[in-house]
């Protein structure tokens, strides 16, 4: 017998279908380069069938940060917020695990997008920053500040020492995913992670919480 297309056999999957499609489809073409029906191609939908989920370009990146991308922040913040232990074994867990994240997920050719994008389609940088960096910042933010409170790390705006936390993870995207196509060296985020944490808690914590 001959298989059903996907778009009848499926009717309740085709949203998160839809979704993974883009997510593939803007990390290896852009925003601009992405096409609808490539899209559709790629979920074994029509160009109509996208249309009737999702109207709009913009509104396909938003179903991608919230269905693709959150989740996987939320599972880093997750323990971050329930773990009661020092604050530095809290980022000592954090940083690593994250990096693996960008590792298995292509995040960095999205957050490039971003990045690269922004000036033309304001709304992807709208929608990054309000899903994505306003959440995590605040979340970090509010571990440091507690780790403050309980004598842990040095006086200093929370806010500020997570730029310091998360800037090279940062760079680390940007050569990755910028440098290392046309013949930058090769770079192993994890390992980026491990080192930098242990250099940035040593400027952060007090004298008697190092470990």
């Amino acid at each position: 017998m001959m298989q059903e297309p996907k778009w009848r056999r499926r009717k309740e999957e085709r949203p998160a279908d839809i979704v993974a499609a883009a997510l593939q489809v803007f990390a290896e073409k852009g925003f601009a380069g992405a096409k609808v029906e490539e899209i559709a191609t790629r979920a074994g939908l029509s160009k109509g069938a996208v249309y009737l989920y999702f109207p709009t370009k913009e509104d396909l990146f938003r179903a991608v940060v919230q269905q693709a991308v959150l989740p996987g922040i939320d599972a880093l913040a997750r323990p971050l917020a329930e773990h009661d232990g020092p604050f530095a074994d809290r980022l000592r867990a954090l940083l690593p695990r994250f990096a693996e994240l960008l590792t298995v997920l292509p995040l960095g050719a999205v957050a490039k997008m971003v990045i690269g994008e922004s000036r033309n389609f304001p709304e992807l940088a709208r929608v990054w920053h309000d899903e994505i960096v306003q959440r995590a910042v605040g979340i970090l933010a509010g571990r440091i500040e507690a780790a403050q409170a309980a004598g842990e790390v040095r006086p200093g705006d929370p806010r500020t020492h997570v730029f310091s936390i998360i800037g090279p993870m940062v760079m680390g995207i940007i050569w990755r995913e910028t440098l290392t196509p046309v013949g930058g060296a090769e770079i192993d985020l994890p390992a980026i992670a491990r080192q930098h944490v242990e250099t940035v808690l040593a400027g952060l914590l007090v004298e008697g919480a190092r470990a």
